[in-house]
Protein backbone atom coordinates (compact mmCIF):
# COMPACT_ATOMS: atom_id res chain seq x y z
CA UNK A 1 0.00 0.00 0.00
CA UNK A 2 1.67 3.46 -0.80
CA UNK A 3 2.05 5.80 2.31
CA UNK A 4 1.74 9.68 1.97
CA UNK A 5 2.97 11.87 4.30
CA UNK A 6 1.11 15.03 5.40
CA UNK A 7 2.29 18.50 6.52
CA UNK A 8 -0.66 18.82 8.89
CA UNK A 9 1.13 22.59 10.39
CA UNK A 10 2.10 24.73 6.97
CA UNK A 11 -1.66 25.61 5.63
CA UNK A 12 -3.20 28.68 6.23
CA UNK A 13 -5.73 26.96 8.57
CA UNK A 14 -3.92 24.09 9.92
CA UNK A 15 -3.93 21.30 11.04
CA UNK A 16 -7.89 21.38 11.09
CA UNK A 17 -8.25 20.82 7.36
CA UNK A 18 -5.22 18.77 6.74
CA UNK A 19 -6.24 16.63 9.73
CA UNK A 20 -10.00 16.08 8.40
CA UNK A 21 -8.74 15.38 5.07
CA UNK A 22 -6.11 13.16 5.97
CA UNK A 23 -9.24 11.38 7.78
CA UNK A 24 -11.72 11.29 4.78
CA UNK A 25 -8.31 9.74 2.25
CA UNK A 26 -7.66 7.25 4.87
CA UNK A 27 -11.39 6.30 5.08
CA UNK A 28 -12.14 6.05 1.46
CA UNK A 29 -8.82 5.61 -0.27
CA UNK A 30 -6.28 2.33 -0.49
CA UNK A 31 -3.50 4.33 1.56
CA UNK A 32 -1.59 4.82 4.27
CA UNK A 33 -1.39 8.26 5.94
CA UNK A 34 1.48 9.68 8.09
CA UNK A 35 0.47 13.06 9.59
CA UNK A 36 3.46 15.13 10.03
CA UNK A 37 3.52 17.91 13.07
CA UNK A 38 3.56 18.91 16.74
CA UNK A 39 1.91 15.52 17.93
CA UNK A 40 0.07 16.85 20.68
CA UNK A 41 -1.80 19.03 18.63
CA UNK A 42 -2.43 17.18 16.35
CA UNK A 43 -3.72 13.68 18.83
CA UNK A 44 -6.12 16.98 20.14
CA UNK A 45 -7.60 17.23 16.79
CA UNK A 46 -7.37 13.88 15.56
CA UNK A 47 -9.84 12.83 18.81
CA UNK A 48 -12.96 14.90 17.12
CA UNK A 49 -13.15 12.21 15.12
CA UNK A 50 -14.55 8.56 16.00
CA UNK A 51 -12.50 5.83 15.07
CA UNK A 52 -10.03 7.39 13.72
CA UNK A 53 -7.42 4.92 15.69
CA UNK A 54 -8.75 2.05 13.53
CA UNK A 55 -7.73 3.70 9.97
CA UNK A 56 -4.12 3.62 8.80
CA UNK A 57 -3.01 6.81 9.96
CA UNK A 58 0.13 7.54 12.13
CA UNK A 59 1.21 10.70 13.16
CA UNK A 60 4.96 11.22 12.83
CA UNK A 61 6.11 14.46 15.26
CA UNK A 62 7.74 17.40 14.24
CA UNK A 63 8.74 20.40 16.67
CA UNK A 64 9.24 23.31 14.11
CA UNK A 65 7.21 24.67 12.04
CA UNK A 66 7.12 26.88 8.91
CA UNK A 67 5.24 29.59 8.70
CA UNK A 68 3.83 31.61 5.40
CA UNK A 69 5.94 34.41 6.31
CA UNK A 70 9.43 32.55 6.38
CA UNK A 71 11.98 33.35 3.99
CA UNK A 72 12.08 29.55 2.21
CA UNK A 73 16.23 29.78 2.38
CA UNK A 74 16.16 30.21 5.75
CA UNK A 75 13.34 28.58 6.78
CA UNK A 76 15.78 25.31 4.79
CA UNK A 77 19.32 26.31 6.96
CA UNK A 78 17.28 26.86 10.14
CA UNK A 79 14.38 24.79 10.72
CA UNK A 80 15.73 21.33 10.37
CA UNK A 81 12.87 19.88 12.28
CA UNK A 82 10.27 21.26 10.43
CA UNK A 83 7.66 19.51 9.55
CA UNK A 84 7.96 19.90 6.09
CA UNK A 85 11.65 18.94 6.43
CA UNK A 86 10.55 15.76 8.65
CA UNK A 87 7.56 15.13 5.73
CA UNK A 88 10.15 15.19 2.46
CA UNK A 89 12.85 13.03 4.97
CA UNK A 90 10.39 10.16 5.35
CA UNK A 91 9.90 10.33 1.45
CA UNK A 92 14.18 10.40 0.57
CA UNK A 93 13.94 7.77 3.16
CA UNK A 94 11.86 5.41 1.60
CA UNK A 95 8.98 5.33 4.80
CA UNK A 96 6.93 7.28 2.40
CA UNK A 97 6.79 7.45 -1.85
CA UNK A 98 5.31 10.90 -1.43
CA UNK A 99 4.37 14.37 0.55
CA UNK A 100 2.14 17.01 0.35
CA UNK A 101 1.62 20.42 2.00
CA UNK A 102 -0.61 23.38 1.91
CA UNK A 103 2.18 25.67 2.98
CA UNK A 104 5.01 28.11 2.30
CA UNK A 105 5.52 27.29 -1.78
CA UNK A 106 9.34 28.56 -1.70
CA UNK A 107 10.07 26.66 1.22
CA UNK A 108 8.11 23.76 0.09
CA UNK A 109 10.34 23.79 -3.45
CA UNK A 110 13.55 24.78 -1.92
CA UNK A 111 13.26 21.28 0.70
CA UNK A 112 11.80 19.13 -1.94
CA UNK A 113 14.94 20.05 -3.88
CA UNK A 114 17.69 19.72 -1.03
CA UNK A 115 16.22 16.77 0.59
CA UNK A 116 15.14 14.45 -1.79
CA UNK A 117 17.48 15.82 -5.03
CA UNK A 118 16.52 16.28 -8.80
CA UNK A 119 15.84 13.82 -11.16
CA UNK A 120 18.72 13.31 -13.61
CA UNK A 121 18.54 15.36 -16.57
CA UNK A 122 16.21 17.65 -15.18
CA UNK A 123 17.30 21.56 -15.09
CA UNK A 124 14.81 22.90 -12.40
CA UNK A 125 11.54 21.29 -10.86
CA UNK A 126 8.06 23.12 -12.16
CA UNK A 127 4.58 23.43 -11.02
CA UNK A 128 1.80 21.90 -13.14
CA UNK A 129 -1.58 22.68 -12.33
CA UNK A 130 -4.72 21.64 -14.07
CA UNK A 131 -7.65 24.00 -15.42
CA UNK A 132 -11.19 22.54 -16.01
CA UNK A 133 -12.66 23.03 -19.95
CA UNK A 134 -15.89 22.92 -21.34
CA UNK A 135 -14.82 19.36 -22.67
CA UNK A 136 -14.64 17.88 -19.45
CA UNK A 137 -10.80 16.42 -18.75
CA UNK A 138 -8.50 18.63 -17.32
CA UNK A 139 -5.79 20.94 -19.04
CA UNK A 140 -2.89 21.11 -17.71
CA UNK A 141 -0.61 23.82 -17.36
CA UNK A 142 3.47 23.66 -16.69
CA UNK A 143 4.60 25.69 -14.84
CA UNK A 144 2.94 28.01 -12.40
CA UNK A 145 5.23 29.45 -10.88
CA UNK A 146 8.06 27.79 -9.83
CA UNK A 147 10.78 28.95 -12.11
CA UNK A 148 10.16 32.86 -12.53
CA UNK A 149 13.19 32.87 -15.47
CA UNK A 150 13.31 29.88 -17.55
CA UNK A 151 15.30 28.35 -20.81
CA UNK A 152 13.89 27.29 -23.50
CA UNK A 153 15.67 23.56 -22.36
CA UNK A 154 13.88 23.81 -18.87
CA UNK A 155 10.65 24.90 -21.21
CA UNK A 156 11.13 21.36 -23.34
CA UNK A 157 11.40 19.63 -20.15
CA UNK A 158 8.58 20.81 -19.08
CA UNK A 159 6.79 19.39 -22.02
CA UNK A 160 8.07 16.50 -21.68
CA UNK A 161 7.11 16.05 -17.74
CA UNK A 162 3.85 17.57 -18.48
CA UNK A 163 3.07 14.91 -20.97
CA UNK A 164 3.84 11.79 -18.90
CA UNK A 165 1.93 13.35 -15.84
CA UNK A 166 -1.38 14.22 -18.21
CA UNK A 167 -1.25 10.17 -19.74
CA UNK A 168 -0.53 8.53 -16.66
CA UNK A 169 -2.76 10.79 -13.97
CA UNK A 170 -5.69 12.00 -16.09
CA UNK A 171 -5.34 8.79 -18.09
CA UNK A 172 -5.09 11.60 -21.47
CA UNK A 173 -4.43 8.69 -24.50
CA UNK A 174 -1.61 11.12 -26.66
CA UNK A 175 -1.72 13.91 -25.16
CA UNK A 176 -1.20 16.75 -27.37
CA UNK A 177 1.47 20.10 -26.21
CA UNK A 178 1.69 23.44 -26.76
CA UNK A 179 3.11 26.30 -25.52
CA UNK A 180 1.66 29.66 -24.44
CA UNK A 181 1.86 32.55 -26.38
CA UNK A 182 0.42 35.25 -28.02
CA UNK A 183 -0.87 33.59 -31.27
CA UNK A 184 -1.22 30.35 -33.00
CA UNK A 185 1.17 30.92 -36.03
CA UNK A 186 4.16 30.51 -35.83
CA UNK A 187 6.27 33.40 -36.26
CA UNK A 188 4.16 34.70 -33.32
CA UNK A 189 5.83 34.61 -29.43
CA UNK A 190 8.93 36.12 -28.00
CA UNK A 191 12.79 34.69 -28.66
CA UNK A 192 11.71 31.95 -25.61
CA UNK A 193 9.08 30.53 -26.85
CA UNK A 194 9.97 30.23 -30.68
CA UNK A 195 13.38 28.53 -29.27
CA UNK A 196 11.28 26.26 -27.36
CA UNK A 197 9.07 25.50 -29.61
CA UNK A 198 11.62 24.63 -31.59
CA UNK A 199 12.98 22.20 -29.37
CA UNK A 200 9.39 20.85 -28.80
CA UNK A 201 9.17 19.93 -32.78
CA UNK A 202 12.08 17.40 -32.51
CA UNK A 203 10.25 15.66 -29.20
CA UNK A 204 8.44 12.31 -29.49
CA UNK A 205 5.24 14.58 -28.22
CA UNK A 206 2.02 15.36 -30.08
CA UNK A 207 3.40 18.76 -30.49
CA UNK A 208 0.53 21.47 -32.00
CA UNK A 209 2.54 24.64 -31.62
CA UNK A 210 1.33 27.78 -30.63
CA UNK A 211 -1.63 27.94 -28.03
CA UNK A 212 -3.49 30.94 -26.65
CA UNK A 213 -4.56 32.02 -23.16
CA UNK A 214 -8.24 31.22 -23.34
CA UNK A 215 -7.07 27.45 -24.56
CA UNK A 216 -6.91 26.27 -20.96
CA UNK A 217 -10.32 26.51 -20.88
CA UNK A 218 -11.55 25.07 -24.27
CA UNK A 219 -10.43 21.66 -23.89
CA UNK A 220 -8.10 21.79 -27.05
CA UNK A 221 -4.97 21.07 -26.02
CA UNK A 222 -4.02 18.47 -22.97
CA UNK A 223 -0.81 19.60 -21.54
CA UNK A 224 0.10 24.17 -22.02
CA UNK A 225 3.88 24.93 -21.18
CA UNK A 226 5.01 28.39 -19.89
CA UNK A 227 7.73 29.89 -17.71
CA UNK A 228 6.83 30.28 -14.60
CA UNK A 229 5.80 33.97 -14.29
CA UNK A 230 3.58 33.94 -17.19
CA UNK A 231 2.10 30.63 -15.67
CA UNK A 232 1.67 32.32 -12.03
CA UNK A 233 0.08 34.98 -13.68
CA UNK A 234 -2.23 32.92 -15.77
CA UNK A 235 -3.01 31.18 -12.51
CA UNK A 236 -4.30 33.66 -10.56
CA UNK A 237 -5.91 35.66 -12.85
CA UNK A 238 -7.92 32.64 -13.17
CA UNK A 239 -8.36 32.20 -9.43
CA UNK A 240 -10.17 35.79 -9.39
CA UNK A 241 -12.65 35.38 -12.54
CA UNK A 242 -13.35 31.87 -11.06
CA UNK A 243 -14.83 34.09 -7.85
CA UNK A 244 -16.01 37.16 -9.59
CA UNK A 245 -18.14 34.67 -11.80
CA UNK A 246 -19.56 32.96 -9.26
CA UNK A 247 -20.52 36.14 -6.58
CA UNK A 248 -22.22 37.63 -10.13
CA UNK A 249 -24.03 33.95 -11.07
CA UNK A 250 -25.00 33.70 -7.40
CA UNK A 251 -26.46 37.48 -7.02
CA UNK A 252 -28.05 37.24 -10.56
CA UNK A 253 -29.86 34.18 -9.88
CA UNK A 254 -30.92 35.22 -6.38
CA UNK A 255 -32.30 38.43 -7.87
CA UNK A 256 -34.34 36.83 -10.93
CA UNK A 257 -35.57 33.59 -9.58
CA UNK A 258 -39.67 34.30 -10.16
CA UNK A 259 -40.82 31.03 -7.87
CA UNK A 260 -40.14 28.16 -5.77
CA UNK A 261 -38.97 25.65 -8.00
CA UNK A 262 -37.53 27.84 -10.16
CA UNK A 263 -34.85 28.81 -7.38
CA UNK A 264 -34.33 24.72 -6.36
CA UNK A 265 -33.67 24.38 -10.29
CA UNK A 266 -31.16 27.13 -10.11
CA UNK A 267 -29.45 26.48 -6.92
CA UNK A 268 -28.66 23.30 -8.12
CA UNK A 269 -27.18 24.17 -11.43
CA UNK A 270 -25.21 27.06 -9.57
CA UNK A 271 -23.82 24.01 -7.08
CA UNK A 272 -22.89 22.23 -10.24
CA UNK A 273 -20.93 24.83 -11.75
CA UNK A 274 -19.08 25.80 -8.65
CA UNK A 275 -18.11 21.97 -8.11
CA UNK A 276 -16.64 21.98 -11.67
CA UNK A 277 -14.56 25.31 -10.95
CA UNK A 278 -13.80 24.21 -7.90
CA UNK A 279 -10.25 24.29 -7.27
CA UNK A 280 -10.06 21.86 -4.44
CA UNK A 281 -11.45 19.05 -6.29
CA UNK A 282 -8.10 19.01 -8.00
CA UNK A 283 -6.32 18.84 -4.69
CA UNK A 284 -2.76 20.28 -5.27
CA UNK A 285 -0.12 21.28 -8.01
CA UNK A 286 2.45 18.35 -8.88
CA UNK A 287 5.94 19.47 -8.29
CA UNK A 288 7.57 17.72 -11.24
CA UNK A 289 11.18 17.21 -11.69
CA UNK A 290 11.95 16.36 -7.80
CA UNK A 291 12.88 12.74 -6.91
CA UNK A 292 9.73 11.41 -5.24
CA UNK A 293 6.43 12.40 -5.57
CA UNK A 294 5.34 16.40 -4.03
CA UNK A 295 1.88 18.21 -3.49
CA UNK A 296 1.80 21.76 -3.29
CA UNK A 297 -1.68 22.97 -2.32
CA UNK A 298 -3.24 25.91 -1.75
CA UNK A 299 -2.60 28.03 1.58
CA UNK A 300 -6.37 28.17 2.36
CA UNK A 301 -7.04 24.64 1.05
CA UNK A 302 -9.65 22.77 2.86
CA UNK A 303 -10.42 19.42 4.00
CA UNK A 304 -11.93 18.15 0.04
CA UNK A 305 -8.24 19.60 -1.39
CA UNK A 306 -6.22 18.03 1.35
CA UNK A 307 -8.30 14.87 0.71
CA UNK A 308 -7.57 14.92 -3.25
CA UNK A 309 -4.59 15.88 -2.85
CA UNK A 310 -3.54 12.69 -1.16
CA UNK A 311 -5.52 10.85 -3.75
CA UNK A 312 -3.16 12.76 -6.47
CA UNK A 313 0.02 11.94 -4.71
CA UNK A 314 -1.27 8.15 -4.17
CA UNK A 315 -1.85 7.72 -8.31
CA UNK A 316 1.29 9.55 -9.34
CA UNK A 317 3.39 7.51 -6.96
CA UNK A 318 1.10 4.24 -8.34
CA UNK A 319 1.83 5.27 -11.70
CA UNK A 320 5.50 5.22 -10.94
CA UNK A 321 5.20 9.46 -12.41
CA UNK A 322 9.18 10.23 -11.48
CA UNK A 323 10.33 7.24 -12.87
CA UNK A 324 8.78 7.50 -16.46
CA UNK A 325 9.76 11.27 -16.16
CA UNK A 326 13.80 10.16 -15.91
CA UNK A 327 13.47 7.37 -18.78
CA UNK A 328 11.60 10.29 -21.20
CA UNK A 329 14.54 12.65 -20.16
CA UNK A 330 17.28 10.26 -20.43
CA UNK A 331 15.52 9.37 -23.82
CA UNK A 332 15.67 12.67 -25.12
CA UNK A 333 18.82 13.77 -23.94
CA UNK A 334 20.50 10.95 -25.90
CA UNK A 335 18.09 11.60 -28.78
CA UNK A 336 19.66 15.18 -28.69
CA UNK A 337 23.25 13.65 -28.79
CA UNK A 338 23.68 12.15 -31.57
CA UNK A 339 21.54 14.91 -33.39
CA UNK A 340 22.64 17.97 -33.66
CA UNK A 341 20.48 19.56 -34.79
CA UNK A 342 18.15 18.82 -32.24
Amino acid sequence: MITIAVDAMGGDHAPVPEVSGAVQAASTQDVNILLVGKEQVLQAELKKFDGWKKLPIRIVNATEVVTMEDNPAKALRTKRDSSMRVAARLVRDGEAQGWISAGNTGAVMAISKTVLGMIPGVDRPALAQAFPTIKGKPAVLVDVGANVDSSAQMLAQFAVMGEIYSRLVFHTESPSVGILSIGEEDHKGNELTKSAASLMKALPLNFVGNVEGRDLYTGLTDVIVCDGFIGNVALKVSEGLVDVIKHMLKESLESTIASKIGYVLSRQAFKDFRKRMDYSEYGGAPLLGVKGVVIICHGRSNDNAIRNAIRVATESATEHVNDRIEIEIQRWQASSTNDPEV
